[in-house]
């Protein structure tokens, strides 16, 4: 017996070639579904979110304990087709204007939908074996006695570069002294200096190098960069540390000084720092040390803030929502180019609107509050009151400069205020 829904999916537009979006772009799309004879439809939406999660598993003698969390930032459904068009939902007309039927004829039958992302800085997309920031759109399809049918498109989201904080774009200083015994008598110091905290991916990471060497060996100052990914889940944290690359220095001759000047060079693909995530953290830090024979290394750490890249695409100014269009209008100067898409059997509305957004929306009193629908509220952002206090001093003001502060006294994005939570 052949199925009546022959397939669901819901696709978006590219508007760049690296196919990202950033916090206030639109995101235009369509909901497709391919039906083999008349179908009654109880209802059929469009769902955008964004959340983290963490899970992983640690083993205790015979015991196993699973450790999760999650963290939600944003979840708002729109319905094309709802049978209780009363209870608070937000409906989506068709192009023209006029509400989508509940049934609907054999073939294919095209939703366009236009979501606006919201003007707040969240996590960019980041994936790891045991967690994951995702951001995606969710159609699906309810009908009487029958299991929904549901689809699923991922989507990457990468926020906006924030430097305007002083800190990130300050100097960074660290000295370091250490006295030697036994096989290399002596003494060697080292001032470090780097231009600033945070770089964007490709740049040029650049370390200068004041080491004197009063040993009887040649020394070598070293650089490392290393990524700690952190995972938080009731109470427990799990470390992953990974070095992302290793340089060595010009070598300081004995009884010398010297200036040793190095420029590491960032890694194009490295994840985007993350700091403003309960559950996960993406982290980096420049180790500097010199290689001192027969003795330990001394070494200084600064904390390094890979940003994100600088935007690719224009965003308006308004608040988070979604807009179906009436003919004839157009609210881009420049609308999003389209996906192409093979020609449809059945287009729901007139053809060649697909998705482009026509009017401003109904007022911000009528989308509610996430969780609570048919309450009017404005999209609010997640509760996280983040770590105390903006960006901490730099090395050369901390009590031990080889140990600068924890990296959660970094802040790099602004505070969120409160909201309720979704389901």
């Amino acid at each position: 017996m052949p199925l009546t829904v022959k397939n669901i999916s819901v696709t978006y537009n590219p508007i760049n070639q690296l196919n990202t979006f950033t916090s206030g772009d639109f995101i235009s799309g369509q909901v497709i579904l391919d039906v083999a004879k008349d179908t009654q439809m109880q209802s059929l939406s469009v769902k955008i979110k964004g959340k983290a999660n963490v899970c992983w598993s640690e083993h205790y003698g015979k015991t196993t304990v699973v450790y999760s969390d999650k963290e939600k930032y944003y979840s708002v459904e729109r319905f094309f087709v709802r049978e209780n068009k009363n209870d608070g939902y937000e409906m989506l007309n068709d192009p023209s204007g006029q509400p989508y039927s509940s049934v609907v004829a054999p073939g294919r039958h095209v939703y366009p939908f236009t979501f606006q992302l919201p003007q707040q800085h969240f996590p960019p997309t980041f994936k790891s074996s045991i967690g994951k920031v995702v951001y995606t759109l969710e159609t699906r399809l309810s009908r009487s006695m029958r299991v929904s049918s549901k689809d699923k498109a991922e989507f990457q989201y990468v926020p906006r570069a924030d430097v305007s904080n002083p800190e990130l774009m300050a100097p960074q200083y660290g000295t370091k002294d250490k006295q030697m015994k036994f096989f290399n008598p002596g003494s060697v110091s080292m001032n470090i200096n780097t231009e600033k905290m945070g770089y964007y991916l490709g740049e040029g990471l650049k370390v200068l190098a004041e080491v004197q060497n009063n040993s009887s060996r040649a020394i070598k100052p070293k650089y490392c960069l290393y990524e700690k990914h952190s995972f938080l889940a009731k109470g427990k944290r799990k470390l992953h540390t990974h070095d992302v690359l290793k340089e060595e220095g010009e070598p300081v001759e004995p009884n010398s000084k010297k200036t040793v000047t190095k420029v590491l060079s960032i890694p194009p693909t490295l994840p985007i720092s993350i700091l403003n995530c309960k559950v996960l953290k993406v982290e980096y830090r420049l180790r500097v040390y010199l290689d001192v024979p027969y003795a330990s290394d001394p070494e200084i750490k600064f904390p390094v803030v890979i940003l994100p890249p600088q935007p690719v695409s224009g965003a308006a100014n308004s608040d988070f929502g979604i807009w179906n269009q009436p003919p004839g209008s157009n609210m881009f100067p420049n609308p999003p180019p389209m996906a192409p898409l093979a020609p449809p059997d059945n287009v729901v509305g007139p053809p060649g609107q697909f998705g482009a957004p026509g009017y401003s929306g109904p007022p911000l009193s009528q989308f509610p509050a996430p969780g609570y629908p048919g309450h009017p509220g404005q999209f609010t952002s997640p509760s996280y009151s983040g770590p105390p206090g903006q960006f901490g001093p730099s090395v050369s003001h901390h009590p031990d400069p080889s140990a600068p502060p924890p990296y959660q006294e970094y802040q790099l994005y602004p505070q969120l205020p409160d909201h309720p939570n979704k389901s």
